[in-house]
């Protein structure tokens, strides 16, 4: 009996002792720095839907999570939030690298986004890498509606020493990137890119010039280009192109002038397609692969 005593005061010592040292985390004692995250997060450059995401998927977590008396409820956040973002970032993640590597050759892979975010120089990088890793690259110029696009491309390829497919001004974008295809197979070349025209997403018909584009050639990879300096912008462009032709990533570009950055975790958010590549210069090899812990920790030290 006594012995049963003895443990049941011990029981209620050590519950005594916890309950010191211990406080659950309540509304009350989130809401102020939870409200300073979202504010910075905004601030940022991340969307404002996307950021009252982030910041209540933090709070469900933390929510009733025991802590010690002397912990930095601030710290704590903090972690939380991290985690939050790079889980963001990380979902559906994709290698770019062994998809290419595994893949059925040519691989066909369609470039999309809006005028003057640096899609066709991008287009131009992502060729060199592909040279440098031993792959045989084929362009094909389908932005066929802007005067002065095919010379653009081919003043790149010429420094590459690439083959450029490429019709007359006005053409049909779909033929060229079919033509592009079919010039790879016969010659066994790798991989297949296709420069398509800059168009603002709200431009219905040469959204369905995109969507023609895919039932023709059935593209392996779909990739949206914009800019990192858009903000939410680039969101919203993500999302359109992404319900009107199926993105499968993005790449982001200017990085190297954006000291925020929020744009790429808005974008992964909203489409859940993961960013593959930072632009982080004007040069061929200034494209970086995507890393959702560096991005996210320049974010919490900004």
């Amino acid at each position: 009996m006594f012995d049963v005593l003895r443990r049941k005061v011990g029981a209620f010592k050590s519950d005594t002792k916890t309950l010191i040292l211990e406080r659950k985390l309540d509304e009350k004692s989130l809401e102020k720095t939870l409200q300073a995250f979202e504010l910075a997060l905004i601030e940022s450059n991340i969307a404002v839907p996307v950021a009252e995401d982030i910041i209540s998927s933090v709070k469900a977590e933390l929510l009733g999570t025991k802590i010690g008396r002397r912990a930095n409820i601030d710290e704590i956040l903090e972690s939380a939030l991290q985690k939050a973002m790079i889980k963001v970032l990380s979902a559906n993640e994709f290698d770019f690298d062994e998809y290419i590597e595994k893949a059925e050759k040519p691989v066909n892979i369609i470039f999309v986004g809006v005028n003057g975010t640096g899609k066709t120089t991008t287009v131009a990088k992502i060729a060199q890498r592909l040279k440098k890793q031993g792959y045989s690259v084929v362009i094909a110029s389908a932005d066929t509606y802007r005067a002065g696009a095919t010379e653009q491309i081919e003043t790149h390829a010429e420094r590459l020493n690439l083959k450029v497919i490429k019709h007359q001004l006005g053409g049909d974008p779909a033929a060229v990137v079919y033509d592009g295809v079919q010039y790879a197979r016969a010659r066994h070349k790798d991989i297949v890119l296709a420069d398509t025209a800059g168009r603002m997403h709200t431009n219905v018909n040469l959204m369905e010039e995109l969507k023609k584009i895919g039932r023709v050639t059935s593209p392996d990879l779909v990739i949206f280009v914009d800019e990192a300096t858009a903000g939410n912008d680039a969101v919203e462009r993500a999302k359109k192109f992404n319900d009107a032709v199926g993105i499968d990533g993005s790449i982001l570009t200017k990085v190297d002038v954006d000291v925020k950055g929020g744009a790429a975790i808005s974008i992964a958010h909203t489409t859940g397609k993961p960013i593959l590549f930072l632009g982080t210069g004007q040069e061929y090899d200034d494209l970086v692969k995507f890393q959702p812990k560096w991005l996210v920790n320049k974010l919490l030290e900004g």
